[in-house]
This record gives C-alpha cells, structure tokens and sequence, in this order.
C-alpha cells in the first residue's frame, strides 16, 4: 500500500490505522536500547576513556573491554588499575594508525562496538606541531573507518569529538550551538576533529555504517594530565609556583566533572540513535581567572599574588557554549556541582602528586610536549609493571601485584620518560649536560662511536636506546678556530659529514637530535649595522665567511634544513660560572693583552643548557639563535668582571685591524634575534642581567 502522510499535519494521512502503527514505531524506535558485547575503547590510558572503560567494566561484566592505547605522554597504565584484575577486560598497546593490528583485533577479539577517544588534544600543542595532530586524528580514525568498513561486523562506530569544532560563541548569545550548527573550527587541533568528524559522517552515508558522534566541553577531574588547566594550575599551586593564565583571563568556559561524562558515554552507548551526534555539555559556564581564584580560595592562597597573566595563544576562543537538551532527552543530567568536583579533584591530585612522573614541561604556560616518549608503562618497574611482553594485559591474570601511588614521603624519585645519548663527552658543552642530567634524575649515557663511523652510531643507539641525542661533538680548534684554517679535511670530517651522519642515523631511528651549532656565521651589515638592535633571525642567510670554521658551520646548518629530526641551537661566545675554564669567554678576554670592543650576542651556559633540555622534553626543532636577548661589549663584560671579582684588573683595546694581524681567520661580530627562544621562554634573561645572575653574583669577590 503506498502511504502519503505528512508528520507535521497527521489530517493528511490517507490511512489513519497504517500512520498510527509508523508513530508507535517510530516511538519504539527511539526508546529501543542498543547492548553491545565486544567493545573497543581506543586510548583509554588517557584521562576521559579511562574513566568510561573502568565504569563499564566495572558496571556490566557480561561486556567484554578491549582498551588500544599507544601509551603517549598524556596516557597512564596506572589509570586503568580498577579494571585489571576484572575478566572482562583486556589491554593492548597500539597505535590505531597501525591498520594490520587494528583488523586482527576486530576480527580476533569479535568487536561489534567501537568508543573512539584516541586523539591527540591539546590546543598549545596543535600550533607547535600540528602535522602530528593531522596524523593522529585524521588518519588514525580514517583506519578505524577503513577496518569497519573492511570486516562489516561493527554495530556502532562512537566517534568523540569535541565542543570546539563549532568555534567561538558569541558573548551575548543566550542558546548554545545544537547539534546542527555549522563547523567553524579556529585551531589546527579543532580542525583535524571536524576533519575526522567528515569522515566519520561519509563513512556513515557511504557505507552504512552505523556511527554516532559526541561533542563535549571540557572535562576535569583524577587521572587528568596537567596540561590541561585545572590539574596545571592544582599542581602549581601544591608547587606554591604561579599559575599563569593566557591574556587576560576573561575566556569562559563550561566544565563537566569526569564521572559524569562517563556516565553520558554510558546513556548514549545503549540509548543513542545512529547517525545522530551529542552535545555532552553544561550550561553553568566560569571565566578562566574565576577558575584560578576557586584553587587558591581552596588551596589557601592570595589569588592576586599566584595569578600570573602571560602572553595568549595565536587564537584563543572566548567562550563555547552548548545546548545539551537533546542528550538530557536520553535520561542524562549533570550530578557534580563545580564545588564538590573541584574539591574532589585537588584532594586526588594532592595523594598522588608522583602519578604523572616529571611533568615539568607540562607545567609551563605554554607546553610543547608532542611525541613525548615513553607512555606511562614510566611509572611501573619489576614486578608492579604490567606485562607489555605480549603486547597486552588481561584480568584473566592475577599474579602481579597492585600498583599504588608513592605516598608524600616516599624518598623514591619517580622513573624519568627520558634517557639521552650524549655526543662530545670531552667537550665543554658535553661536559655540562652530562651534570645537568644528573642533577635532574634524567639516564644518560656519552657516545662511543665517532661521529662520521655510521656503524658505531648505529650501535651506540642500539644499545643505549635513547628518548633524544643530542651532539655537542665538534671541530672548533685549539686553541682557537684558526687551527681549523690548517686541518681542513679535519674540521669538514666533524663538522658537516659527522654532524649529517648522526642526523641521518637519529633519522632513520625516528629520534630527535638536538645539535649545538654558531651563530658566528653572520657579521654586522647595512641591514644589520652594529647598535642598531637589528638582530640576524633563524630564516637569515649566513654572510660571514671569514673563517674556515665558519663555512663548515653554515654549510651544515644549511643541509640540516632537509632534516625534519633536528634542533639547531646556535651558540654565540659561550659563557659560565666556571671562570677558570680556559673555553670560557670570559676567561679568554681576561687574559689577553688587548681586546676589541664590539657588542655582541652571547650565550650564558647555565642559563641556557637547561632550556636545552626543556627544548628536548618539548621536542622542539628547526634553528634557534641560542643566545640571551641583547648585546653586550667586551669592555662592559670586562667592567663587570672589575666591579665583582678584582678592582685592580686592567685592560687596553685594539681596533679591528689591529687584531687582524695577530689572528689568521677573521673573527664573527654580530647580534642574534634571540624573540623566538624567548617566545617560547618567557623567563629568559637579557645577556646583561644574565651575566650578572649566572656569572658575577655566584663568583663575587668585591664588596660591589
């Protein structure tokens, strides 16, 4: 029978008894509940799908709980110890970007239901490397997509996205977007979850497959990594440190409790239609400085004193705002009240400070910490650590013992994620990271292999199984570069084919080098004339070829650029605390008979040796001009050093032409454009109030 009705005008229904069968269908339909029985959350180490997988293996026993987590930095094995021991659960660590593994396991483990959270989500980290983020949120999913597609035995495909794909509300509008609004994403990580989302729509047209997506707000609560707000500025506050807040402070934002997210993945798991999506929202919205003032107001502490404005994110959305009523329709409501979630939160944070290892990095104001290795299988040693051998822990097995958390008085530092291979053991810059790790707890081993020896590096590597390499390795002469003008094939053997040799290894083993380079490749110009406060940027072409030295340095930095595994950090006139070390600027300039007086940019090594570190743990790469802000003469130096360490030093200057007749290789004067280090450090010091804070202070012999 053919029927012709319209819903919204039932007199026009040709058949009564027919249309009144379609409604009370059509209502069946929608009260109808999905049961699933073989599910795969992927990235349930992290801190959302954590807390679904636990509450559903813990809530239906009869569900079998499939977890694939690749264990990034932001992922904690420790966060899904309430499901270890349950039969119904099982882990696999994996890269859902791997397509062969995520077929055997749907095929293997009979998944009819996916819950895909997997994704990498923080906006500071999407605008410092956000192919990372194309890579992991869009393509990963699109494999998922693929596997659905290939083995046709998915009955649900749960897609999470996130609030920030519909952009920037306006401040005065009183309705949120619905599910409907249109996709205006502002961020390369908002981007790359409307990306996905379009696939996972197209999937859902194209071949049926029966997806539902979800768009939440932000979520806080235990197990978060603090790069996130809340657990940063908790953390920092337990730190008695300030916590910094982008701009001004005035962008609102809607937060939801852990637990009652769960709960919402929990009600549209078995009550959401397919091919639907969900807001999973709040209409309770706060202004980031008023989250602020709530962790000081709890933690005891004066606000006006902790807060600490910094510089915003290249875009920072004012406010997101949702309408959640069609979740709420479902059956689902909020349970948490900001106050009690809040204090619930810190009190966890405040057991179990150790939990995410060193997250100095994460605590910055802007954290670059992408492709962070080591997961958190860091946390757990011997016989607390889960069985990774064959890839997976399952609740099947109880032998090992549970792991908890290191109480506050536990001597026992936590496992660095971090082990770096040093090159330049004999070196002076070598020399220092090699104390510097050791004073940060962080394994490190010195390269055996020589740099051109393809082999040995390949070896060194091999057995030392390092996070980062960094090369501190060099020809720079002694007891100056004019050595190099006589040992040519010497200096290019180290300098450019050593230095190209162990990128191309760390290449090819996917590890970051941090290689220590000069910025004695440029020499004052008419575009850069001397005191003009112009400095030489990272993208400058070199114009300085007045040593053999140098050429070797700009024709290395040059090829490097074909890498996309290194840091260059380029080091001008070195400086440290240590003024009995011949290498050491100061010590140089101290001791000669006449000096010129030019400003330049230079490097204070116990400043800036850290950050190097810090640049390792962030992963950062492409050329730095490694030097404090700012320019400072020999002569200015050389007044420092009477006024803190001795009164009756003297000294007398030569021009530049006077020196060329004493030296063979002319000699680099210039100022380096240090704004992007400092961007990315907003702490670092100009090389004047560096000298005097890391230099003169530490080694003061006056009364000054």
């Amino acid at each position: 029978m053919k029927l012709i009705f319209s819903l919204l005008d039932p007199s026009l229904v040709l058949n009564v008894n027919v249309y009144l069968e379609f409604v009370i269908c059509r209502s069946c339909l929608k009260m109808s509940t999905y049961t699933p029985k073989n599910i795969l959350i992927t990235g349930a180490a992290g801190f959302i799908a954590c807390h679904v997988a636990n509450r559903l293996v813990r809530s239906y026993p009869d569900y079998k709980i499939v977890v694939l987590d690749k264990l990034d930095y932001c992922s904690n094995l420790k966060n899904l110890i309430p499901s270890r021991s349950s039969a119904n659960f099982k882990f696999v660590k994996g890269d859902i970007a791997s397509a062969d593994l995520v077929n055997y396991l749907l095929i293997t483990e009979s998944i009819d239901t996916i819950m895909h959270f997997a994704a990498q989500t923080h906006v500071d980290n999407s605008f410092g490397n956000s192919f990372e983020f194309t890579k992991n949120n869009i393509y990963g999913t699109h494999v998922l997509l693929e596997a659905c597609k290939v083995t046709g035995q998915i009955r649900r495909f749960i897609h999470v996205s996130t609030d920030e794909v519909y952009g920037e509300t306006d401040e005065d509008a009183v309705v949120g977007n619905h599910e409907a609004s249109q996709l205006l994403p502002t961020n390369p990580y908002s981007a790359t979850k409307a990306g996905a989302e379009m696939l996972v729509m197209a999937y859902g047209r194209s071949y049926g497959l029966p997806v539902i997506t979800t768009r939440g707000n932000n979520v806080y609560g235990p197990n978060q990594f603090p790069e996130k707000l809340i657990p940063k500025f908790i953390l920092l506050a337990m730190r008695g440190k300030p916590l910094p807040i982008h701009g001004d402070g005035c962008n609102v934002r809607s937060y939801l409790y852990c637990e009652d997210v769960a709960e919402a993945f929990e009600v549209i798991l078995h009550k959401g239609e397919v091919g639907h999506v969900y807001n999973i929202g709040t209409t309770k919205e706060r202004r980031v400085i008023d989250v602020a003032q709530d962790i000081c107001k709890l933690f005891n502490i004066d606000a006006d004193k902790s807060i600490q404005f910094v510089e915003n994110r290249p875009f920072n959305d004012q406010r997101y705002f949702l309408d959640d009523q069609k979740l709420k329709d479902l059956g689902w409501s909020e349970r948490t009240v900001w106050e009690d979630g809040l204090r619930k939160t810190i009190e966890w944070y405040t057991n179990n400070p150790d939990w995410w290892g060193d997250v100095t990095g994460a605590l910055l104001p802007h954290p670059r910490m992408l492709m962070m290795p080591g997961g958190i299988e860091r946390n757990l040693d011997g016989a607390e650590k889960f069985d990774l051998g064959s890839n997976e822990f399952s609740g099947k097995s109880n032998e090992t013992k549970m792991v908890t958390p290191a109480s506050k008085t536990s001597n026992v530092p936590p496992k660095s994620p971090f082990k770096f291979l040093i090159y330049g053991k004999t070196g002076w810059i070598g020399g220092v990271l090699g104390k510097l790790c050791e004073k940060q707890g962080i394994p490190y081993e010195y390269g055996r292999g020589r740099l051109e020896d393809r082999s040995k590096l390949l070896a060194d590597i091999n057995s030392i199984k390092p996070t980062h390499v960094f090369n501190a390795a060099g020809v720079t002469g002694r007891p100056n570069v004019d050595w190099c003008e006589s040992h040519k094939p010497e200096t290019i053997r180290t300098n450019v084919a050593g230095t190209l040799n162990l990128a191309d290894v760390c290449r090819e083993k996917g590890l970051l080098m941090i290689n220590f380079a000069t910025g004695c490749i440029f020499e004052y110009d008419a575009a850069h004339p001397e005191g003009s406060g112009i400095g030489f940027k990272e993208e400058d072409t070199p114009n300085f070829h007045g040593s053999f030295y140098s050429k070797t340095k700009a024709m290395v930095e040059e090829l490097l650029k074909n890498y996309d595994n290194v840091c260059t950090l380029r080091v001008r006139m070195p400086i440290s605390s240590d003024l009995n070390n011949p290498r050491n600027f100061i010590t140089k300039i101290s001791r000669y008979n006449k000096v010129v007086n030019i400003p330049n940019s230079m490097t204070i090594l116990d400043e800036l040796l850290p950050i190097s570190i810090e640049m390792a743990k962030r992963n950062l790469k492409g050329i730095w001009n490694f030097t404090n802000p700012g320019v400072v003469s020999h002569n200015e130096i050389l007044e420092m050093y009477k006024k803190y360490i001795d009164p009756t030093f003297t000294y007398a200057n030569f021009t530049l032409e006077e020196q060329a007749k004493v030296i063979v290789a002319a000699r680099s004067n210039n100022e380096m454009d240090a704004s992007k280090l400092k961007k990315e450090f907003p702490e670092l010091l100009s090389i004047k109030e560096s000298l005097i804070k890391y230099v003169f202070e530490p080694n003061k012999k006056t009364s000054a």
